[in-house]
C-alpha cells in the first residue's frame, strides 16, 4: 500500500500531524508512507523513521506556483498512491489530493471542495475547544483508526545531530555550561495577537534571575519579529544588574530550535510553531495563551513531561479569530501577569529536577 499525507504548512500544524504518521505506520507496517510539505515546515518530518519519503513542494506565487503544482501533480500521479489524506483542507492541498489520482482520497467537508475526496469527514469549528490533534485524527477514521492515546501518540520530531553540535557551540561561546540551568524564552509569534508584551518578558527574566545563581536565559524569536529579542534585552539591562545572565539568539532554523529546547531546563513561549516543536522534547513547558485556547492548542505530549498553560482568564472576546482586537488593547495577553508566569516557571523547574532521571532514560532510549 502507498499512502500520501499532505499538510503543506504551518510549523505548528505540521507538528500536530506527527501522531497520525506513527498511527499509520503502526496500522500498516509495510506501507510506503510519503508526506508532502512546503520547505519551512519540512524539518519537522524530515528524518521521521515512520515515513518512507518526504516530498518538499516549493512555495512560490503567481504563475510559478501554477507551474509547480502541475508538475508536482504529475509526480504524484506517477507514484500511484492508493490513499491520499489531505490534513488541511485548503485550496492547494485539496487540489493536489484530487490530482494525485489516488483511488481513496480523504479530506474535510469544505464548501466547494468536498467533491475532490472519496471520503469526507466533518470539519469541526475552528474555534472549538477540541484539540487540533484530535480534529486531524478524525481523518484516519475511514481507515479504521479511531483511538488516540496522548501517551502513545504524542507529537514527535527527531533530533538532528548536526543541530545539536551547533547549539552546543553557541552555548559554549555564551559561557553557558552543563551546570547552568538554561531557561529558553521564545519572545515572538507569527502575528501580534499572540505576542506577550516585551515589558512582561523583561520583568519575568529579572524575577527568575533572582531565584537561582545557576540560571541563564536565552531569548529567541522568529523572522517576523527579529527585533524583539534586542528590545527585551535592552529592557532587562535597564531593570537589573543580572542582565549578563541573558543572551539572545534571534533566529534559529527549526532543527537548531529543537536542539536548543532539548538542552534547556525550561521553555516559555506563546502559542506558535516553536511551542509545538518544544512539545516534541521532554523539556518542561510554560505556555502562554492569549486569543487561543489551551484545550485546542496545548502541547500534545506524554503526560509524564511537565506542561502548564497560563492565560488571562475568561474574557467575552476570547477565543477570537485574530483579525481585529475587539477591545483594542490585546487584554488577553497584557493581562497575563509576569508574576503568574514566574510562579509556573518555578513549578516547572521543581518538576524538572524530579523528572531528571526518567527524562535522561527517555533521551537515551
Amino acid at each position: 500500500m502507498k499512502i500520501l499525507l499532505l499538510r503543506l504548512r504551518l510549523l505548528g500544524d505540521v507538528v500536530f500531524t506527527t501522531p497520525l504518521i506513527r498511527a499509520l505506520r503502526r496500522r500498516y507496517p509495510e506501507a510506503h508512507i510519503a508526506y508532502a510539505v512546503e520547505p519551512a515546515a519540512a524539518p519537522v518530518v524530515r528524518g521521521n523513521p515512520n515515513l518512507s519519503d518526504v516530498i518538499v513542494l516549493p512555495r512560490n506565487s503567481g504563475f510559478q506556483r501554477l507551474r509547480d503544482d502541475i508538475s508536482f501533480a504529475r509526480t504524484l500521479q506517477r507514484q500511484r498512491f492508493d490513499v491520499a489524506i489531505d490534513l488541511h483542507g485548503g485550496p492547494r492541498g485539496s487540489w493536489l489530493t484530487w490530482a494525485s489520482g489516488a483511488p481513496m482520497r480523504v479530506g474535510y467537508r469544505t464548501a466547494g471542495r468536498s467533491w475532490m475526496y472519496t471520503h469526507v469527514v466533518a470539519r469541526p469549528e475552528d474555534l472549538s475547544a477540541q484539540h487540533s490533534v484530535l480534529k486531524q485524527w478524525e481523518l484516519l477514521a475511514p481507515l479504521g483508526i479511531v483511538d488516540c492515546d496522548r501517551s502513545r501518540d504524542a507529537v514527535e520530531m527527531f533530533e538532528n545531530v548536526a543541530a545539536v553540535q551547533r547549539v552546543e557551540r553557541v552555548l559554549a561561546q555564551a559561557g553557558i555550561g552543563p551546570n547552568n540551568q538554561l531557561i529558553m524564552l521564545h519572545v515572538s509569534a507569527g502575528n501580534p495577537f499572540r505576542r506577550w508584551p516585551q515589558d512582561h518578558f523583561a520583568a519575568l527574566v529579572v524575577d527568575l534571575a533572582h531565584g537561582d545563581p545557576r540560571r541563564r536565559f536565552i531569548l529567541t524569536s522568529g523572522p517576523s519579529d527579529a527585533s524583539a529579542t534586542r528590545a527585551i534585552m535592552d529592557r532587562i539591562q535597564a531593570r537589573s544588574d543580572r542582565a549578563a545572565r541573558a543572551v539572545s539568539h534571534p533566529q534559529l532554523d527549526v532543527d537548531d530550535l529543537r536542539a536548543l529546547v532539548a538542552r534547556a531546563a525550561l521553555y516559555i513561549g506563546g502559542d506558535s510553531g516553536p511551542l509545538h516543536v518544544a512539545a516534541t522534547t521532554c523539556t518542561p513547558i510554560v505556555a502562554l495563551f492569549g486569543p487561543t485556547l489551551a484545550e485546542r492548542s496545548m502541547p500534545w505530549r506524554d503526560p509524564r513531561w511537565f506542561a502548564e498553560s497560563i492565560d488571562a482568564g475568561p474574557l467575552p472576546c476570547r477565543p477570537c479569530r485574530q483579525r481585529t482586537c475587539e477591545p483594542g488593547d490585546f487584554r488577553c495577553l497584557s493581562r497575563i501577569r509576569p508574576e503568574d508566569v514566574a510562579a509556573a516557571a518555578e513549578r516547572a523547574l521543581v518538576a524538572a529536577e524530579a523528572e531528571a532521571e526518567p527524562r535522561l532514560r527517555a533521551i537515551l532510549a
